[in-house]
C-alpha cells in the first residue's frame, strides 16, 4: 500500500505541473516486466501507473541492456590520467607586417578572389567587385 501523498495539479491545457515523481530502478523494472507479459499493452500499463508510455518504452530499452538491475552501473568511458602544468615559456604570436603585396592572391572559380595574408588571415571576395574597391583593399592590407 502506497502511503505517500502526491499533489497533482494541471495547467489550463490539462498537462501535469509541479514536482516530477522519481521512480526507483525497482519500480521501473516492475512496470517494464508488466509490459512484457503476453497481451499486455504498454499504453495501458503506463496509464495504470501514471506515466507516459514513451517513458516506459525508454525504460524497456534500459531493461534490455540490463541497466535496471538493482546494482546496475551505466557503462562508462575509460578515463586517462592527465597532468596539468603551467608552461615555462608562454609562446608569443607575432605577425609580420609587410609593405609589399600580400603573399598570395589567386583567382578562384568564377567571380571570386581569395587573398592569403602573411599573418595567417584570409580574405575572400565572392561575386564581381569593382576594380577601385579591390585596389583600395590591397592598399589598406599593404599598410598594415
Amino acid at each position: 500500500m502506497d502511503t505517500s501523498v502526491e499533489a497533482v495539479t494541471t495547467d489550463t491545457l490539462g498537462r501535469r505541473t509541479g514536482p516530477r515523481r522519481l521512480r526507483t530502478n525497482e519500480e521501473k523494472r516492475r512496470i517494464v516486466e508488466e509490459t512484457l507479459k503476453p497481451g499486455a499493452s504498454v499504453a495501458i500499463v503506463a496509464r495504470a501507473h501514471g506515466v507516459n508510455a514513451n517513458l516506459v518504452f525508454g525504460w524497456r530499452k534500459l531493461y534490455q541492456k540490463g541497466l535496471l538491475e538493482p546494482n546496475a552501473v551505466a557503462p562508462s568511458t575509460p578515463l586517462l590520467p592527465v597532468k596539468v602544468t603551467l608552461p615555462t615559456v608562454v609562446p608569443k604570436r607575432t605577425y609580420r607586417r609587410s609593405p609589399s603585396v600580400p603573399p598570395s592572391a589567386r583567382k578562384l572559380r568564377g567571380d571570386s578572389l581569395e587573398i592569403d595574408l602573411a599573418g595567417g588571415g584570409r580574405v575572400r571576395i565572392y561575386g564581381k567587385a569593382a576594380t577601385h574597391i579591390l585596389e583600395r583593399l590591397v592598399e589598406e592590407l599593404c599598410r598594415r
